[in-house]
C-alpha cells in the first residue's frame, strides 16, 4: 500500500496558513453567498415538510418517510456524484443540482396548496431533492481549494456561516409558518436554491479536473484506491462512521426529549441557539488557529462534545447544560474545519470529490441510522443511560484517533494540491 501520511501536498502559490486569498477574492465571495443561501434553504426543508404534512392530517410516520426518502437517495447516490464532479465540472454539477432542487421545491409548494397532497408524490419529490443534494455535496471539497490558497480560513468562514444559517433557517421557517402556510415555506425555500445556483453561475468558469475516457465504475474504483492508500483518511472516516452511529446520532433526538421534558420547549430552543453559538465560536477559533498537527488538535477539541453529552446524562442544571452544549458545538466545529482542511490540502485535486463522497456517504447514513435507533434503544436503556454510553463512546473515539500515528502526526499542509476544478 502506498503511504501518504506524512507527505504535505505540493505548494501552489501562497502557503496555507497565511490568510491571503480571501480578501478581495470575488470567486470565493460568490461561493460564500451560494453556500449561505443553500444552507439557509436546507435548514428550512425539515420544518416545511413536518409542518406541511402535519397540517394536512398526516402524522410522524409520514414525516419520517419523507425525510427518509431524502436521506436514502442522498446516501445512495453521493458516491457516484463524486465521480461525476471529478470527471466534469463540480461547479456545473452544483448549478444543475440547485436548479433541479428549485424546480422540485416549487412542485412541493404547489402540492401543499391542496388540503390532501398525495403522499406518494410528496415522497417522490423529497427523494428527488435528495438526489439534488447528492449531486451538489461532493463538489464543495474541491471548490474551496480551487478558489483560494487560504484553505483553513475559508473552511472556517464557511463553517461559521453554515452554523448561522442552519440556526436561522428553522427559526425563519417557524415565523413564516405563523403567518403563512407550508406552501409559502416551500416557495421561499425554492428561492434560496435559485439564489445559490445564480451565485455559482456568476463564478468564472474553470476547467474540469478529471479525464473522461474511462468508465464511471473505473473512476469510482480509482477513487477507492486513493481513499484506502491514505491510512489517516480511511481510519478517520471508519472511526467517524462508528462515532456517528453510536454517539452523535443519538444526541439530537435525546437532547430534544430530555431538555423539553425537564425545562420546556422554549428552553430547548434556547439551548439549540447556544449550541449554534458554540459552532460559530469554534469556527472563529479555527480561523485564527494554525496547529502543526491539525487532526490531533481537532481530536482534542472533541472533548467538548463529550462534556455536552455528559451534562445531559447527569441531569445537570440548565445553565451548566447550556455551557456544556456551547463547548460541544465549539469542539465539533473546530474538528470539522481541521478535518476539511486536511482532506482538501493532502488529497490530489483530481480525486478529491470522489474521496470526499466516501466521507459524506458514511457520515450521513450512519448519522441517520443512529438517530433512527436512538428512540428504541433509549426505551430499553433509558435516555440518561444511553447518553452516558454516548459519552463513553466519544472518549473512546478520542483515544483511538490519537493512538493512530497517521492521524496524530499528520502535518499541516504547506499549500494546496495542484490543479483547478470549479
Amino acid at each position: 500500500m502506498v503511504s501518504h501520511e506524512a507527505a504535505p501536498a505540493p505548494a501552489s502559490g501562497t502557503q496555507e496558513p497565511g490568510g491571503a486569498g480571501l480578501r478581495g477574492n470575488r470567486e470565493f465571495l460568490m461561493f460564500f453567498l451560494s453556500r449561505t443561501a443553500s444552507r439557509f434553504g436546507d435548514g428550512m426543508v425539515p420544518v416545511a415538510l413536518s409542518l406541511g404534512l402535519v397540517a394536512t392530517g398526516h402524522g410522524a410516520s409520514a414525516v419520517s418517510f419523507a425525510l427518509g426518502a431524502w436521506t436514502a437517495c442522498f446516501g445512495g447516490l453521493v458516491l457516484f456524484s463524486g465521480v461525476l464532479a471529478d470527471r466534469y465540472s463540480a461547479r456545473t454539477l452544483m448549478i444543475a443540482a440547485d436548479a433541479g432542487r428549485a424546480v422540485v421545491t416549487v412542485g412541493l409548494a404547489v402540492l401543499f396548496t391542496t388540503d390532501t397532497p398525495p403522499l406518494a408524490l410528496v415522497y417522490l419529490l423529497s427523494a428527488v431533492n435528495g438526489v439534488g443534494a447528492a449531486l451538489f455535496q461532493p463538489g464543495i471539497a474541491s471548490t474551496i481549494p480551487s478558489l483560494t490558497t487560504a484553505v483553513r480560513q475559508a473552511n472556517a468562514v464557511i463553517r461559521v456561516t453554515e452554523s448561522l444559517m442552519m440556526t436561522a433557517g428553522p427559526a425563519v421557517a417557524g415565523v413564516i409558518a405563523g403567518f403563512g402556510s407550508a406552501s409559502a415555506l416551500f416557495l421561499v425555500d425554492a428561492v434560496t436554491f435559485a439564489l445559490s445556483g445564480l451565485f455559482l453561475v456568476m463564478m468564472r468558469r474553470r476547467k474540469a479536473a478529471g479525464p473522461r475516457g474511462t468508465s464511471l465504475l473505473r473512476d469510482l474504483a480509482e477513487g477507492w484506491r486513493e481513499f484506502r492508500s491514505r491510512t489517516w483518511l480511511w481510519a478517520v472516516i471508519a472511526v467517524w462512521t462508528v462515532y456517528s452511529l453510536a454517539s452523535l446520532g443519538a444526541q439530537l433526538p435525546l437532547q430534544a426529549v430530555l431538555i423539553t421534558e425537564s425545562h420546556g420547549a422554549d428552553v430547548f430552543g434556547l439551548m439549540m441557539a447556544v449550541q449554534g453559538a458554540g459552532n460559530v465560536a469554534g469556527g472563529l477559533v479555527a480561523f485564527r488557529a494554525s496547529p502543526r498537527r491539525p487532526l490531533a488538535a481537532g481530536t482534542l477539541a472533541l472533548f467538548g462534545v463529550a462534556v455536552g453529552t455528559f451534562a445531559l446524562a447527569a441531569s445537570a442544571p440548565a445553565p451548566l447544560i447550556a455551557a456544556a452544549l456551547f463547548a460541544g458545538g465549539a469542539g465539533l466545529a473546530f474538528w470539522v474545519v481541521m478535518w476539511s482542511t486536511s482532506m482538501q490540502t493532502h488529497v490530489p485535486r483530481a480525486a478529491l470529490n470522489r474521496v470526499n463522497a466516501y466521507d459524506v456517504a458514511g457520515s450521513v447514513l450512519s448519522l441517520a441510522a443512529g438517530r433512527a435507533l436512538a428512540g428504541p434503544v433509549a426505551q430499553h436503556l433509558g435516555a440518561h443511560w444511553l447518553l452516558a454510553v454516548s459519552t463513553g463512546v466519544n472518549l473512546v473515539v478520542i483515544v483511538v484517533l490519537l493512538a493512530i500515528p497517521a492521524v496524530r502526526n499528520l502535518p499541516r499542509a504547506v499549500g494546496t494540491p495542484p490543479g483547478s476544478d470549479c
